[in-house]
C-alpha cells in the first residue's frame, strides 16, 4: 500500500503572503488542523492552530496585518505519493510531526496524518506509543 492510497486529497491551502486573518477564516470555514503554505504553486511551509497561537496571539501581533510567512512552520518534509506507509511512519518519527504534505513530480497532491496511517494499520499503534517517548 502507498501514501496515494490512504493520503487526503482535499488539501486547503494558504499563499505565504496573505495575512494570518485569511488563514484563520480558512480554519473556520473548512475545519481543518492545519493548512499548507504555498508560493506560486510550490509548498513552503505550514501553518497550523499552535503556529497561529505562540507565533502571533501570544506575541500580540495584528492577524489583520501580520503575514503567514512570519509565522509559519518552513522547512516542511514532503513525501511523494507512491512512497511507503512505512516511509512516512519513519519521517513522522524522526522528525516529530504529525502530517505530511504529498506530492508528485513536485506537485501537492494530497496530505496524510498520523491518524489517516493508524486507522489503515491499527498494528502501528505501539509503534506511535514508543515515538511519544
Amino acid at each position: 500500500m502507498n501514501i496515494k492510497d490512504i493520503m487526503t486529497k482535499k488539501i486547503i491551502t494558504v499563499d505565504k503572503n496573505e495575512t494570518v486573518r485569511t488563514a484563520c477564516d480558512k480554519y473556520r470555514d473548512f475545519k481543518v488542523g492545519c493548512l499548507v503554505v504555498t508560493y506560486k504553486d510550490n509548498v513552503v511551509g505550514m501553518l497550523t492552530e499552535r503556529d497561529v497561537i505562540e507565533r502571533t496571539i501570544c506575541k500580540d501581533k495584528n492577524p489583520n496585518s501580520t503575514k503567514i510567512f512570519e509565522v509559519m512552520t518552513e522547512n516542511v518534509k514532503t513525501i511523494d505519493s507512491y512512497d511507503s506507509i512505512e516511509k512516512a511512519l519513519e519521517l513522522i518519527k524522526n522528525h516529530k510531526i504529525k502530517k505530511l504534505p504529498v506530492v508528485t513530480n513536485n506537485k501537492l497532491v494530497g496530505i496524510i496524518t498520523i491518524t489517516d496511517i493508524a486507522y489503515t494499520r491499527p498494528s502501528i499503534r505501539n509503534f506511535l506509543e514508543i515515538s511519544k517517548k
